[in-house]
C-alpha cells in the first residue's frame, strides 16, 4: 500500500470515528432529555 493511500484509508477512519462519536453523544443527549422529561413529569 502507498503512503498516498495509507493517508486515504487513515483520513477516513477518522472521520467515520468522528461521526460515530457525535451519533454516540447525540444519542447520550436524547437519552438524558427522556429521563428529565419522565422525571419532571411525576
Amino acid at each position: 500500500m502507498t503512503p498516498e493511500e495509507l493517508a486515504k484509508v487513515r483520513a477516513r477512519q477518522k472521520s467515520r470515528a468522528l461521526v460515530m462519536g457525535l451519533l454516540l453523544g447525540a444519542l447520550v443527549l436524547l437519552f438524558y432529555g427522556i429521563t428529565i422529561a419522565k422525571m419532571g413529569g411525576n
